[in-house]
């Protein structure tokens, strides 16, 4: 029987040459993807950021586990992929991380938990400027765009890039949804004038439906 909390302490404890062998195993037994993910790896890290407030853990203990998740992410992506049963596209999403902003892990989690349930989404990347996500959004005709910040030095960057999307003349035919360690509700919707505010993977493809009119 798959061992799921072997999957979770693989996580937890950054050790990335058995995190594949595991999601694996678990995977041909037949284990919901979405299960490994929310229940296990998700909740690992959630572990490991409480690890990290507390001071019992550094930044190189958190990287390591957050790349041991997403080595187990990548083995996951295929099963979960396009895997909205309908194949209808429910909409076009254009996501990225703030300016001045490197990291991806939570990004990649919204992108891969968005396809999986039906949405066309585009990652734009990291470091991404405020005019970035306006020219991409128009040129991809998104629906909704979607953004990140890890660091509270980033919050000027979410709060331009709202600005710079709301000002253009795609402002009427896109929502913006903001989210990350750094962001607060009340930062996104009040200070920023964001549509919407996910604090995790599972949130964004809540708040998008919600906004698009599909919950």
């Amino acid at each position: 029987m798959a061992d799921l909390e072997a999957i979770k302490e693989a996580v937890s404890k950054g050790r990335r040459k058995d995190i594949v062998p595991l999601v694996e195993a678990a995977l041909a037994e037949g284990v919901d993807p979405h299960v490994i993910i929310n229940d296990y790896m998700i909740e690992a890290m959630k572990e490991v950021g409480a690890r990290f407030e507390a001071k019992k853990i550094f930044v190189p203990e958190m990287m390591i586990a957050a790349r041991t998740m997403q080595e187990g992410l990548e083995v996951i992506k295929p099963h979960i992929e396009g895997s909205g049963s309908s194949g209808k596209k429910l909409g076009t999403v254009v996501i990225g991380t703030v300016f001045g902003d490197l990291h991806d892990i939570g990004k990649n989690l919204v992108v891969l938990m968005l396809q999986s349930s039906g949405f066309e989404v585009h990652n734009i990347g990291e470091n991404v400027p405020p005019e970035t996500f306006v020219e991409k959004a128009r040129e991809l005709g998104a629906d909704v765009v979607g953004m990140s910040s890890l660091l509270t030095t980033g919050d000027p960057h979410v709060k331009a890039t709202v600005e710079a999307i709301k000002q253009s003349d795609i402002a009427d035919k896109v929502k913006v949804i903001c989210g990350g360690a750094a962001v607060t509700e009340k930062f996104a919707l009040e200070t920023c004038g964001a549509d919407g505010y996910a604090p995790d993977a599972a949130g964004a493809v809540k708040v998008t439906k919600e906004l698009l009119g599909l919950a």
